[in-house]
Formats: C-alpha cells, structure tokens, sequence
C-alpha cells in the first residue's frame, strides 16, 4: 500500500516538475480564488439572517420573551439597551404568535391577571383596592399601547376618599397619563378625543374635566371640546394642517396633470397659500310679495261696508255769514228747505306676504391667497432653450385657470395679469441624486466579479495546462518519428594499429567470432567493402 501511494506521489510531483515557475503561480493563484469565493458563497448562505421581532419592550416583557426563547432554545440577539429582539427571520411569525398566545409581551402593565398569581383569602380592603387600581391601570395602559402611534404609555389614577354618608358634592375621581409617541408619529385631535372618551368610560365616575394628557417631553394634549388656551392651541394645529393638506391636493393634482403630458420626472411643483379661517354668522329677516309680478301679498280677508242716508231737509238755525265781529266763523247760514242724500263706503283688505329668516354660517375657511411655481425639465437637460415658448404659454394657462378656480370664494376681482403674477413656469435641468444600490446587492456583485476573476484566472490556468500538454504531445510524436527510422548499424572495429603481433589480432578475431559471431560476420564484411 506505501508503495502505492509512493508510486502516485512521485508521478504527481515528476507531473507538477513539468511546468514552468509562472504556470505554477498562476495554477496556484486559480486554486486560492476558487477556494476564497466557495468560502464566501457558503458563509453567506449558511449564516442566519435576523429581523427584529420586537421593539421598544419594557424591562420585565423583555426577560419574559428572553425566558421563553431561552426554553424553547431559538437563538436570538438581545439589542444594547434591551428594548429590542431579533430572531431568524424564519422564525419571526411563529415566536410573535407563541409570544401573543402566551400573554409575554403586556406592554410593562399586568392588567387584571394580577389577581391571578396571589390568592384572595386574607387579603384587607385597603389591600385589594390598591390591586384593584393598579390591575384597572394596567388594563388603560394595554388598551392605549394597541394604538400604532404610541410605544409606550403610563396611566395614575386618582380615587377619592369615600366616607360613610353620601354627600351631594362627593369628589370625582381623576386620571393623568403620559404617552410615549412614536417618533415621526403624531396624534390627531380625534385619536386624543378617543383617549379621553376611553380613559373616562373604563373608570367609573371620572368626567373628561379631571384627565390630564400628556407626551413625553411635557406637552399638554387638551380635550376638542375643553376651554382654554388648549383649545386655541388644538385650533390653530387644525387649521395649520387643513391648510397644509390643501397645498397637497393643489400640487398633486398639478403634478398629475403636467407629468401624463411630459412626464412624471419632469415637473416638479411647488405650491404656497394661505387662508381665511374666520367663521361668520349673519340673520337675515326678508319680507317679499308672494307676486313677484304687481308686488301685492296674498288676500286672507276682505270687508265692505256701504251705508246711505236720506232726509226730508227743513229751516234750520242760521248765523250771519260772516267774518265781522258779531259773526260766527264757519258757522253755517240757515237753508231753505228740500231733501238730502249721503252715502258712506268702506272696504277693508288683510294682505299676507313672505316673511323669511336666514341664519347664514359661512364656509370654513376661505383662499386667502395662492402661488404656484411649476419647474419644467427641457427635452434637452444641458440646452433649456428647447422648451419652446408654446409649451410653457400652455401650462400657465392652465396653471392661471387653477389659482382663478380656488379663489373664486375670495370675494376679490383678480385681472389675467395678477393671476399670471400668482404662477411661475420656468424651464431647467434638475440636479438627480444617485441612487446606490442596497448592501446585499453590493454584496452579491462583489461575489460575481470575485467569482469572474476565478473563472478568468482558471481559464488561463487551464489553458497552460493544455498548451503544456499540447507541446509535450509534440515531443512525444517528434521521438516516435525519430524511433521509427532505420537505425545505422555501427559494426564493431578492431584498433589493428595498436595491436603489437599477430597472436594477439587473431585471438582477438577468435574471441570475438565466438561470442559475437554475428558480430565477427558484420567485420568481415565491413573490411571487404572497404577493400
């Protein structure tokens, strides 16, 4: 067997001994890339990639999900300050269930699962209403962490001191709470409404006037409907973001329109406004004529009424005419006789009209003002003069038709050339940012060109070895040739000059004609063809 694989041994080294000192480096360089990017492709495919199951723990969910990894024998990696934990990423579904099916992961409150581990027997009031405060606490903080926006949250609740008798003014209970939001989360007025309605209906006798909101860095989160300079505050954040969400719709419808005609990475849109948020309320009290027409109301009711009178006439009583001093002024002169008639007529009409009362509220918020600057990208980046004037004229016409629509609720007369001051279109190459690749697609490139250099360098390996080959097959068939030729027969020779006498020459002759008689044969031929 050893002298086997000594056998071997010396037939790989006479092989390796063949090639020259620059085909064994390159031979020896091909090996070590292959072995190197074979190492690589395994250490990355066999590696365990993690992801984070669980961020933002408390201290004691922490050690329980760390327990149950533990026990259950799935590697994980523990984040420096404690509050994150990654697992395979294979695994991540399974221990999120295991861990919610358990009930590890309760957000650092124990809820009413305190009552669970301790007996109730011998347990004082004062005892259980602290339990039962702190389980009722819990159960808060449970219900507001469920919430995408909030990470963590700390819930004190206050309840009053209740004596014998009931009293007519008995103390409310009450509640402060500490949110921890999100980073780049923010809560809007009606997710806080939904807390305060939520802390105030889980705890009884708690009214929204005694919870008090906060985050984490101290700001007061005040209840929609409370007074004071929170709701200011509360107002003045919806109107910011009312007017903010306008821009948006402004700029994307703009964006739509202007990116289907040239193109989506080509228009960039930057859209500026302000508004009116004075809400007003006016009463108005009108009064019309059903008949438009004549302007006369409706007739609900009509009197007449006629009266004639008829006397037979007679002397009467007379004065003197007059206006001296023993006249009566005005004081009828006495008639002759005769008859008199007199009529009386009277009508009497109730006209009703249209009695209207408006109570008039005035929209929300009125477009105080409005800008738009719209930046075109040329067909040709490097040349801006190839955006031709027409196309621009056409896009801030219907830019100006836009700003003219969303001002129509001013109250204000604008001529084409202030709205055309209002929008600015201007033709320019824009400045793009390189976009790198992700790591692992740097990483698999990496591996390419390492394994593109492998195979290069195995390719001029491998063809040395076969020029190598080819050359020594050459020399094997040049030998062949030359073995195959005749060989010249050389005929043995007898020095005849130094030979001193003729015994010795012919004992030599003797000699050689019996031990080599063909030999002694060819001599004798070769000294008659020389004579």
């Amino acid at each position: 067997m050893n002298e086997t694989v000594l056998q071997y041994w010396n037939n790989v080294k006479q092989y390796w001994n063949r090639f020259s000192k620059v085909q064994k480096w390159m031979f020896g360089a091909t090996v070590a890339a292959l072995l190197i990017v074979i190492a690589l492709i395994t250490y990355n495919m066999s590696k365990t990639e993690y992801s984070l199951a669980f961020t933002d723990l408390q201290p004691n969910d922490a050690a329980n999900i760390k327990n149950y990894l533990d026990e259950s024998k799935i590697p994980y990696k523990l984040s420096a300050d404690g509050k994150s934990i990654g697992v395979p990423t294979n695994e991540v579904a399974n221990v999120k269930i295991a861990v919610e099916s358990q009930g590890l992961n309760k957000s650092g409150s124990i809820g009413y699962g305190a009552f669970q581990s301790n007996s109730m027997f011998g347990m004082s009031d004062q005892v259980f209403k602290v339990k039962y405060v702190e389980a009722m606490q819990g159960e808060l903080q449970q219900l507001i962490n469920s919430n995408s926006a909030i990470s963590g949250s700390k819930v004190l609740i206050n309840y009053p001191d209740q004596g014998v008798f009931l009293t007519e003014n008995q103390e409310k209970a009450s509640a402060s709470v500490v949110l921890q939001v999100k980073p780049g989360y923010k809560l809007d007025q009606a997710k806080i409404d939904t807390i305060y309605n939520l802390v105030s209906h889980s705890v009884k006798d708690l009214p929204i006037e005694n919870i008090t909101i906060t985050n984490q860095d101290g700001e007061a989160m005040p209840y929609s409907k409370a007074s004071g300079a929170g709701t200011a505050l509360s107002t003045v954040t919806s109107n910011l973001e009312l007017n903010k969400q306008f821009q948006m719709d402004i700029q994307k419808n703009i964006t739509n329109l202007l990116g289907t005609i040239l193109g989506k990475d080509k228009v960039i849109v930057s859209v500026f406004s302000t508004m009116n948020f004075d809400q007003q309320t006016s009463h108005q009290q009108l009064v019309t004529a059903p008949n438009e027409i004549d302007q006369k109301g409706l007739e609900i009711s009509l009197q007449e009424a006629q009266k004639s009178y008829e006397s037979d006439g007679g002397s009467a009583a007379g004065g003197v005419p007059g206006t001296g001093q023993s006249d009566v002024p005005n004081y009828v002169a006495g008639s002759s006789s005769g008859k008199s008639n007199s009529e009386e007529t009277s009508r009497t009409v109730n006209l009703e009209v249209n009695r209207i009362t408006n109570d008039i509220i005035s929209t929300p918020y009125v477009v105080r003002d409005l800008s738009v600057n719209v930046g075109i990208e040329p067909p040709n980046p490097d040349d801006p003069n190839s955006l031709t004037q027409e196309t621009k004229d056409a896009v801030q016409r219907a830019l100006v038709n836009i700003v003219r629509a969303a001002l129509a609720d001013n109250k204000q007369t604008y001529t084409d050339a202030e709205l055309a001051n209002k929008v600015t279109v201007f033709a320019h190459s824009f400045a793009r940012t390189e976009v790198n690749n992700a790591s692992a697609a740097n990483a698999w490139l990496t591996y390419g060109g390492i394994g593109l250099a492998a195979l290069a360098l195995g390719g001029v390996g491998a063809y040395a070895l076969l020029r190598r080959r080819r050359q020594q097959q050459l020399e094997e068939e040049m030998a062949a040739a030359a073995a195959a030729e005749p060989a010249k027969v050389e005929y043995p020779t007898i020095d005849i000059d130094n030979v001193s006498n003729e015994n010795q020459m012919r004992k030599q002759l003797e000699t050689l004609a019996k031990k080599r008689p063909e030999d002694f044969v060819n001599l004798l031929r070769t000294w008659l063809v020389d004579e």
